[in-house]
């Protein structure tokens, strides 16, 4: 029999240790509520179990009593403060669910004020939109003449307005009234609304004179800004060796025409496949027999742009183009004084560069971008909607340009503009003498700088060592035959030398259109032309792969095709007879130098001055060519624009195309038009059915061409005359 003993002096464990002890020996209730901190130790007694033997004889009554009172005492203390920890953790669980409850509530509250606040500021963006919209309906555009870009950027800005503070600043909300204004106070893309008046300090820089425009006698100004450009050093070179050409070609057209009354161009030179970041080393492959041509054409640009007495601003190299458009980062013009380009001369490669350094804002540029395409670009290449429709992607097209802004080597196509190049030919007068004594020998000079070019010709050029003795400007890697003398990589000015020398100058149908076959003519050296069949085309050849067009390339050079005998022979490399044949004639003949005046210096400079001055591709009130020269043709089922105009002597112009696209235009020129209708589904367009007179006219002012045909309708083609050996200005355009 056990008993429990009161005795406060024992620890914390030694109650631990009684319950468990009790555990073994008492029942399951009375260990209940021994186990209970809450119970004994709790109420401030301790208690030992110890045998009842050792305090008091077994079988006392009164002991009896006394410890069943006590224990009776304990239990009910037990059970108290039992019921008084349960319902301590019952009110510990509800004051949890009543805190878990109010955070639900916070955060619903939380939520629904944020959703009051979303509504009230769409309610609030609705009434603005609303508003908005009245102002927009009840706005008017005024007429746009003169201002072809201003609804282009309308769209963009009622979607784009937001990317850039400024806007805001200067009062865009997003109106059209707001942006209308903008455009036309702040920028000028849109005309000034009637009753406004413009900003003087707007006005002060719209009416800010230009300085003359004065033909110079030097080209020494020019030398520090190439000298310091690495990249630009093959041109610096070429355009010193013909100072004294261009210097006296500015003279003669001073003297035949009047370039007085002119003012001086801010022109930004951007030759973006020259730059490092390009990727292409044009620039320093230039003096190891690499490609010269772009490098010729730019050369030969700068030099005519700097002589005709405009601002020049060459860059060579993203930094360089950062530097010049710096403050145009952002959409709004700059605040402070800055130089703002009139025209930008670049290529495709310098277009993307650009529009990657300044972003959106290229597009205030747009109209007054040159860009140098040696192949040239056609139309359905060009409008980004029909390249994605018809997968004609490619590295080059796509651009979303005018046509006219393409410039090229040479006039490919009238879809283009002829920007050309200058045929280095001229000596100073110190060699005049020189070039006059010069006896020809009779030997031939092979076109061909690289191993490639000689590859499968040896028969060919066998057939003409049987006749005359050859040299070559082959680099170290050309497996050649014994017999050719080859001079190596030489200078502009030997290879001068070299075909004066010579009786013919063979090509080996390839490099393609390069400026050295136009060389020899120059200097009296007869070419001979391979035939390519079938002609290349982007279609079937590597050469083109990527490019946009499919203009088909009948010979090595299809310029020179055209000059024809005596200078330029055609001839199949294949064929033994027709080459001998050729060789034969060309042996008997005795020609006279010959050199295009589009190709000399002189023809340059009046075809750019007149580009510079006249061809205003951001106005659509400015006519140029001049309407009088418009003559229309029709052009039978299946032939373009361009060949039906060619064969009355003309030359197709696209420029003209606006202005036979309605049917109240046609009926000028005996065109009944019975039904018609706009579409953008064809390249052929103006164009009609002759057996039901159904005229249809183009929607896309992009896609008018000179160089598509349909095999069922026929074309309403613009036609133009053009001065002779000068094909890009017609007879009234200067």
């Amino acid at each position: 029999m056990y008993r429990l003993q009161n005795n406060p002096t024992h620890s914390v464990h030694s109650c631990i240790g009684l319950t468990n002890t009790l555990k073994r020996s008492v029942s399951h209730e009375s260990t209940k509520a021994l186990s209970n901190p809450g119970g004994v130790c709790a109420a401030g007694h301790w208690f030992h179990l110890v045998s009842e033997s050792a305090i008091s004889p077994p079988g006392s009554p009164k002991d009896d009593v006394k410890d069943s009172k006590e224990l009776q005492a304990l239990q009910i203390k037990m059970e108290a403060e039992k019921v008084r920890g349960q319902m301590k953790d019952q009110m510990i669980m509800e004051l949890r669910s009543d805190k878990t409850y109010l955070q639900q509530q916070v955060s619903q509250l939380e939520e629904f004020l944020k959703l009051c606040v979303e509504k009230d500021k769409k309610e609030i963006q609705q009434i603005k939109a609303a508003e908005q919209m009245k102002e927009d309906e009840n706005f008017s555009l005024p007429p746009m003449d003169g201002y072809p870009n201003c609804k282009e950027k309308l769209k963009w800005m009622k979607n784009m307005w937001r990317t850039d503070p400024c806007y805001s600043r200067h009062g865009v909300n997003g109106s059209l009234p707001s942006i209308f204004i903008y455009l036309s106070e702040i920028e000028s893309w849109c005309p000034v609304l009637p009753g406004r008046v413009v900003p003087s300090a707007v006005v002060e820089n719209s009416e800010k004179k230009m300085d003359p425009a004065v033909v110079r006698e030097s080209l020494k100004g020019l030398y520090p800004s190439l000298a310091n450009k690495r990249q630009l050093h093959w041109i610096h070179q070429r355009i010193r060796s013909m100072e004294e050409v261009w210097v006296e070609a500015g003279r003669s057209l001073s003297a035949k025409y009047n370039l007085t009354e002119r003012t001086a161009k801010q022109i930004l030179v951007h030759p973006g496949a020259l730059t490092d970041e390009s990727g292409t080393h044009i620039a320093e492959d230039a003096f190891s027999g690499g490609p010269l041509g772009e490098q010729v054409q730019w050369s030969d640009l700068i030099a005519t742009l700097y002589i005709l007495g405009h601002h020049l601003h060459l860059s060579a190299s993203i930094p360089a183009l950062k530097a010049f458009l710096q403050g145009n980062t952002n959409g709004c013009p700059p605040q402070h004084s800055k130089v703002e380009p009139n025209l930008i001369y670049t290529d495709i490669v310098g277009l993307r560069q650009i529009q990657e350094v300044i972003g959106s804002s290229w597009i205030k540029y747009k109209c007054i971008f040159r860009i140098l395409d040696t192949f040239g670009t056609e139309p359905d290449f060009n409008h980004p909607d029909w390249v994605t429709k018809h997968h004609l992607h490619g590295p080059f097209g796509g651009l979303n340009m005018t046509l006219l802004q393409f410039y090229t080597m040479f006039p490919h196509t009238p879809d283009n503009t002829f920007l050309g190049f200058v045929v280095q030919h001229q000596l100073i007068s110190k060699e005049s003498e020189q070039f006059k004594s010069t006896k020809r020998q009779n030997q031939a000079l092979v076109y061909g700088k690289r191993a490639t070019f000689w590859q499968g010709k040896e028969a060919y050029v066998d057939v003409i060592h049987k006749y005359l003795d050859i040299h070559g400007t082959a680099d170290n890697t050309a497996a050649i035959p014994s017999y050719v003398k080859n001079h190596g990589i030489i200078k502009g000015r030997d290879v001068q030398t070299l075909l004066r020398q010579s009786k013919v100058f063979v090509g080996l149908g390839i490099p393609l259109e390069g400026p050295a076959p136009l060389e020899a003519l120059a200097n009296g050296c007869a070419f001979l032309n391979p035939k390519i069949q079938p002609p290349l085309s982007s279609l079937n050849s590597e050469i083109f792969k990527g490019k946009p067009t499919i203009r088909e390339v009948t010979s090595q050079h299809p310029y020179a095709e055209a000059i024809g005998e005596p200078y330029v022979w055609m001839v199949d490399i294949h064929n033994e007879t027709e080459v001998e044949r050729a060789l034969t004639a060309i042996l008997n003949q005795t020609i006279e130098p010959y050199l295009p005046y589009e190709f000399s210096c002189e023809g340059m400079l009046q075809r750019v001055n007149t580009l510079v001055e006249k061809q205003d591709l951001c106005s659509s009130t400015r006519s140029w060519p001049p309407l009088s020269a418009l003559q229309v043709v029709k052009a039978e089922a299946g032939t373009s624009c361009k060949k039906a105009c060619q064969r009355m002597g003309l030359i197709c112009e696209p420029a003209f195309f606006p202005n036979l696209n309605s049917v109240k235009n046609l009926a000028k020129y005996s065109v009944d038009c019975q039904t018609s209708e706009f579409s953008d589904g064809h390249l052929v367009y103006p164009a009609y059915l002759n057996s039901s007179k159904h005229c249809v006219f183009q929607s896309d002012p992009l896609l008018f061409s000179c160089v598509r045909s349909d095999q069922s309708l026929i074309r309403i083609c613009p036609c133009r005359d053009y001065i002779k050996d000068q094909i890009a200005l017609c007879k009234a355009c200067i």
